[in-house]
């Protein structure tokens, strides 16, 4: 049984703050962003750009 390897890089989830559906996935360095991610992406749902903010991977 292969573990997870804990290093700098971790897989999130763009969630967006309008629908709060998680549209977007993609990897962060622990060590050079520590805060919360937050991006301007375009939402398929809300048919706009719209702020997406990290989310955990479920």
């Amino acid at each position: 049984m292969a573990g997870k390897k804990k290093g700098p890089v971790e897989k999130i989830a763009l969630q967006c703050s309008e629908c709060k559906r998680k549209n977007y996935t993609t990897e962060k360095n622990r060590r050079n962003t520590q805060g919360k991610m937050e991006l301007m992406k375009y939402c398929p749902f809300e048919h706009k750009h719209t702020l997406h903010k990290e989310a955990k991977i479920k």
